[in-house]
């Protein structure tokens, strides 16, 4: 009897190791068979390495910008819409990770757990993707960045739709030049497979000024009535924070204006280091944030062990902080909105083979708001007297243009003694609600150089756009 019942738990131990095995294995495919079918070496979908079977892709027109025909993946008749559109389209190798031919490729593929790339080798091709973006406008932009490296994002502030992402440099993906991008010595490739907009993150400059205005709106009751001296510097113990001129006495709009370094590093110590903390915080610093599939890298502000003179040059935005232009976006997005941001998206729908439309997106507000109302109108009324009463509406002839310029200084290591060039803003318009980004690397002045970058983007997207 004993010996009967040994048996019997070798048996359930067999039996219960089976089923673990079991589990083990189904979790093991579930989890990489999705790595396993989009294997380089599938030939159903990759030739020498290169995606050559997957669906179409088109911008919002439903201009194609890429697709396949006769086994080989083919893309728009326009060179530079095909250069300007290259990061959001993505390589057929894989080496740009943003782009929607890698980070979407379950569904440009027609993959799916269940029936796997059946469907693929059943019609011959995957799904269909339409993108937000305008091919038009990216060009414009494109060709407004010159041969300047950089980038330029536009979005609808109340919709969520990604209408523009550029960036520089970039190539034809129809005459690779493989060679030049190899054995590059000169920076002219630097980069060339990161997407800016999405992955990139920049010293601000004085665009983080309007987070410390907004921080000081919060956090300083009679701020606009509050005036600031500035002789060029504002000392702090034996250093000091330099400024790009002799403001005199200015109040808390003038300030904004002008852009004065004197005025902000004194509010900046007002503040404080955790009140500035924690409007970053509220703003989503340090914090991940997607656009669909594609990860955005992450704004970065630390202030924690910072000397007094490190939190003064902080609330100028330089010291350590650092910011993506895509998030950039979000947040002037938000001030344009009321205090609440909009999820930019890129892909519009996902059309499968048989025709079914199985995504269609939608406009989703982030789950908190990033300003008050309150503070968000004081930040529109600041942003639009930047440039009603010192860039000059002309320098945006009838967009109704509100923003901030940013001339932010780096050191050799990030790529120059030359400062990058900045502008943020958005048109106050009622049939124009889109904000723009524009970063120009080592540039200069944001007013000289990422203003006219900014000007010729938004006019086209008023050509696009706007209610005629």
């Amino acid at each position: 009897m004993k010996t009967m019942s040994r048996r019997a738990w070798v048996l359930y131990a067999l039996v219960l190791a089976f089923l673990a095995g079991l589990c083990i294995l189904f979790y093991t495919f579930y989890t990489n068979a999705d790595d396993w079918a989009m294997k380089k070496a599938n030939r159903h979908l990759y030739t020498s390495g290169t995606l050559t079977t997957a669906g179409t892709i088109t911008d919002e027109t439903g201009a194609v910008l890429a697709e396949t025909i006769d086994g080989k993946r083919t893309y728009n008749d326009d060179k530079t819409i095909r250069t300007a559109t290259l990061h959001v389209v993505g390589d057929s190798e894989g080496y740009i990770a943003t782009g929607v031919q890698t980070s979407y490729k379950d569904e440009i593929t027609g993959y799916n757990f269940v029936d796997g790339i059946y469907d693929i080798k059943k019609y011959g091709k995957g799904n269909d993707l339409q993108l937000t973006i305008n091919a038009e406008l990216c060009a414009t932009a494109y060709k407004a960045l010159g041969k300047n490296k950089g980038t330029v994002g536009v979005y609808n502030y109340k919709t969520g739709e990604l209408v523009c992402v550029v960036s520089s440099p970039s190539y034809d993906i129809q005459n690779k030049p493989t060679e030049n991008i190899n054995n590059d010595k000169t920076g002219a490739y630097e980069g060339v497979y990161l997407n800016r907009f999405f992955s990139g993150v920049y010293t601000p400059g004085s665009t983080f000024k309007i987070i410390t205005a907004a921080a000081a709106i919060d956090n300083i009751p009679d701020i606009s009535e509050k005036t600031y001296k500035c002789t060029g510097e504002y000392k702090v113990g034996g250093s000091s924070v330099k400024c790009m001129g002799r403001h005199g006495t200015v109040d808390f709009e003038r300030a904004l204006n002008v852009s004065c370094n004197s005025a902000f590093a004194q509010i900046a110590l007002e503040v404080g280091a955790d009140n500035l903390t924690k409007e970053t915080t509220a703003l989503g610093f340090n914090q991940s944030f997607s656009v669909g599939k594609i990860k955005l890298a992450k704004s970065k502000y630390n202030v924690t062990n910072a000397s007094k003179i490190d939190l003064a040059w902080s609330g100028v935005g330089q010291y350590t902080n650092l910011v993506n232009p895509c998030h950039m976006l979000m947040i002037v997005g938000a001030i344009a909105n009321g205090g609440t941001a909009v999820e930019p998206y890129l892909v519009e729908k996902i059309t499968t083979q048989t025709g079914r439309v199985s995504y269609a997106a939608q406009t989703t507000l982030m789950p908190q708001a990033m300003f008050s109302a309150s503070t968000a109108k004081e930040l529109q009324d600041l942003l639009r007297s930047n440039v009603k009463n010192y860039y000059g509406d002309s320098k945006f002839r009838g967009l109704e243009m509100c923003g901030k310029t940013g001339t932010a200084e780096v050191s050799s290591e990030e790529g120059g003694d030359k400062p990058h060039a900045w502008f943020v803003g958005y048109s106050q318009r009622e049939d124009l609600p889109y904000a723009i980004v524009v970063v120009v690397e080592n540039g200069g002045g944001g007013s000289s150089v990422a203003i006219p970058v900014a000007n010729k983007t938004m006019q086209k997207v008023e050509d696009l756009y706007a209610e005629q």
